[in-house]
């Protein structure tokens, strides 16, 4: 057996190598990995995020990265790295490009919120171009824009070894998301996908109409992330023809769109026959009562895929509300509902109360909880709901929950 890895004292020979300062925190992961006995056997991931809360945080530069690249470029048994909230930039990027050129172990890689821009997204994507071992990159945050967005799309034409990618909140733009849904439209490994709040200068649906292009002939991405969109009801309408095609999605996201009851009608249409759909997320719409009636009837009647469904803040009445308990009374597969921020009466209260109190509706699976004040049941909020680790994620244990860890966390590979 050989000897165990010493990346605490690599990486001190590395900073006098390099005529760098130590950086503590780096110093402090590495020193706790050296004790981590599962490094030779599974391989760990190194947790150097900038909002870690529990230790003394300095946050990564682009110069502490350069010293652990040069540690990390051979070190096989590290799979996975989290650099998220530190204050990487493009210079940063050049050396994640040359980690990801020497590195043929590493599976899982977190860079959202850095200041990576377009010239870093450059490096990072051309290193993809022949990288076969990575399979999640998260990019969040990152203002790469436009063009940077084009830089992974063309890598998407490439890469066949990427299954997750998190391009959320990154500034893209029509050009860039059409090309992208152009790519996975022949990319066969991508299982997951996150396109959130792009840069739309225009009310046309032209994205939407090429995204729903996209999954008539996709039949490998099993999560699609479409929030801030600007969706309204014809692109709805677009996308569900495409659903009757598509044998693979398992989740969607249309949250904090432009969507109205008139949309959820075709969204209702599809649930009737689709037959994969798992997890539907449709918060900070506007369903209403009409749309959550649509939903119900077709989770009640005909629907027995579903098993996450979010309405938070869609401006739903008791009576809307009360359907969607009705429903899940009848069907037994919809197993977690979050409905926080509508407008609940007493009959929304006493519904929900009872499913909660009946076990039909596990305390775990929803938004909130029954209280009784002067006799009358009343609901108060829970930090529940599908993108609850989105941002952060436990720094022991691992969340096992996916509906609660929702955001590119259901489809089939792991974070490592």
């Amino acid at each position: 057996m050989s000897d165990r890895p010493d990346l605490h004292q690599g990486y001190v020979q590395a900073c006098q190598n390099l005529g760098r300062p130590e950086n503590p925190f780096i110093a402090h992961v590495l020193q706790e990995a050296d004790k981590n006995d599962k490094m030779q056997t599974k391989g760990i991931t190194l947790k150097i995020a900038g909002n870690n809360r529990l230790v003394p945080v300095q946050r990564v530069t682009d110069d502490d990265l350069q010293v652990l690249a040069s540690v990390l470029g051979n070190a096989a048994f590290i799979t996975g790295l989290d650099l998220r909230y530190n204050l990487l930039t493009d210079a940063g990027a050049k050396h994640v490009a040359t980690l990801l050129q020497e590195n043929s172990s590493l599976r899982y890689l977190n860079l959202m919120f850095n200041d990576i821009g377009t010239s870093g997204a450059e490096l990072i994507a051309r290193a993809l171009h022949s990288n076969e071992a990575l399979v999640h990159l998260r990019m969040t945050g990152n203002k790469i824009g436009n063009k940077g967005g084009m830089f992974f799309a063309l890598m998407l034409q490439i890469n066949s070894a990427l299954e997750k990618l998190d391009l959320g909140d990154c500034d893209m733009g029509t050009q860039c998301l059409i090309e992208i849904a152009t790519a996975l439209t022949q990319n066969k490994s991508v299982k997951a996908v996150n396109l959130n709040r792009p840069f739309l200068y225009s009310q046309e649906v032209e994205t939407t109409v090429h995204v729903a292009l996209m999954l008539k002939n996709n039949n490998s991405l099993v999560e699609l992330h479409l929030c801030k969109h600007e969706m309204k009801n014809f692109g709805v309408e677009r996308l569900c023809e495409a659903l009757y095609e598509n044998s693979s999605l398992r989740y969607l996201d249309l949250s904090c769109n432009k969507i109205t009851s008139d949309g959820v009608k075709f969204l209702g249409e599809v649930l009737k026959r689709n037959q994969t759909l798992e997890i539907l997320d449709l918060h900070t719409n506007r369903l209403e009562d009409a749309g959550a009636i649509y939903l119900s009837e077709a989770l009640a009647l005909h629907n027995r895929t579903l098993q996450v469904l979010s309405v938070v803040s869609n401006n739903i009445s008791g009576k809307g509300l009360v359907a969607l308990s009705d429903a899940m009374k009848t069907n037994t597969e919809l197993s977690c509902i979050y409905i926080w921020g509508n407008k609940f009466d007493e009959a929304t209260c006493m519904a929900f109360s009872e499913l909660i109190q009946t076990g039909r509706l596990k305390p775990n699976c929803t938004d909130v909880e029954p209280y009784e004040v002067d006799g009358q049941a009343h609901l108060a909020e829970l930090s529940h709901g599908l993108q609850k680790h989105y941002y952060w994620t436990l720094s022991c244990g691992v969340v096992t929950d996916k509906a609660a860890n929702a955001s590119l966390a259901i489809a089939a590979v792991s974070e490592y």
